[in-house]
């Protein structure tokens, strides 16, 4: 026995024919409440699939103002890492650097880098910056 289970839409019932408007981009809002606690500014969410989201996935859906949703096929280890470079980059910036003072080796600034896949670093002392040592000061070394 059949029964109709809910109603589906195709492409051709939600598809916009393109014409002048009168609302203004600027004057559209997106936004949707994803959870109680979450609001994304965009309605768009990356899949949870290995070969979909990561933290690259992720980082980019946060900046434009959707979510991406690590998935789960990583181990543990690897899975928390993906989380922890979502959450430490915020707005383009990294809001919580890792740094090195002016006089760690080249050898350790390499380590870092290849550990975190970063191709500079912060060089601080005192907590203020002096430098930046990037991958192509380290070309000649």
């Amino acid at each position: 026995m059949d029964r109709i289970i809910g109603e589906g839409l195709t492409f051709d019932d939600v598809l916009l024919v393109p014409a002048r408007s009168d609302v203004l981009p600027r004057g559209t809002d997106l936004s949707t409440q994803f959870t109680r606690n979450i609001r994304l500014n965009i309605p768009l969410i990356s899949a949870a699939m290995d070969t979909v989201t990561e933290s690259r996935m992720a980082i980019a859906m946060a900046r434009e103002g959707g979510i991406g949703i690590v998935h789960k096929n990583l181990p543990p280890p690897v899975q928390a890492e993906e989380v922890e470079k979502v959450k430490r980059s915020e707005s383009g910036m990294i809001t919580d650097p890792v740094t090195l003072s002016p006089d760690e080796s080249i050898r350790t600034a390499t380590e870092i880098m290849t550990k975190y896949r970063i191709s500079g670093v912060p060089i601080t002392e005192g907590g203020k910056l002096v430098g930046i040592l990037t991958n192509r000061d380290l070309r000649f070394e």
